[in-house]
């Protein structure tokens, strides 16, 4: 019995430490590699950058820098729990609630939303050297279309 509980607190023990960094390779800065990236030449935004920090008690903080092939910035944040759970975002006009997951270390898929209307879902993998992250992007066209596209990101920081 003795064995049993020592060997049960160990478990609990390796698996509260895995939980308290559920994705710390994706933490950190991201910008977006326009040569690899599928969005349309004439549509690209001068430049993309993601940044992830953890902000204690099971949230983090992601804060979105655009800068649009015009000029125009958008600069877009929110602070959400990683179970899932809906949290307001604010910055970006098509977006106003988030939910995020962390499956694995190097995974997160976020739901984007805007009024409870589903926006896009999004999964971010970063590379086995921790270099890059894939962004796979899922969304309705305007005519009601689903449509894929991927981009790359490569660490700033």
């Amino acid at each position: 019995m003795r064995m049993t509980l020592i060997g049960l607190a160990a478990l609990v023990s390796a698996a509260s430490a895995f939980a308290a960094e559920p994705g710390a390779p994706l933490l950190g800065s991201w910008a977006l590699n326009l040569m690899q990236s599928e969005i349309p030449p004439e549509a690209r935004p001068q430049s993309v950058t993601i940044t992830y920090r953890d902000v204690g008690s099971g949230k983090w903080n992601t804060t979105v820098n655009i800068v649009g092939s015009n000029g125009h910035k958008i600069d877009a944040t929110a602070t959400y729990p990683l179970d899932g759970t809906p949290a307001a975002g604010t910055g970006y006009p098509n977006v106003d609630t988030i939910a995020v997951k962390v499956p694995a270390p190097n995974v997160m898929v976020a739901a984007f939303y805007k009024e409870g209307m589903p926006r896009s879902t999004r999964t971010y993998i970063v590379s086995a050297d921790g270099r890059t992250m894939t962004e796979n992007i899922v969304w309705l066209n305007l005519n009601g279309k689903p449509e894929i596209a991927t981009n790359r990101f490569s660490r700033v920081k």
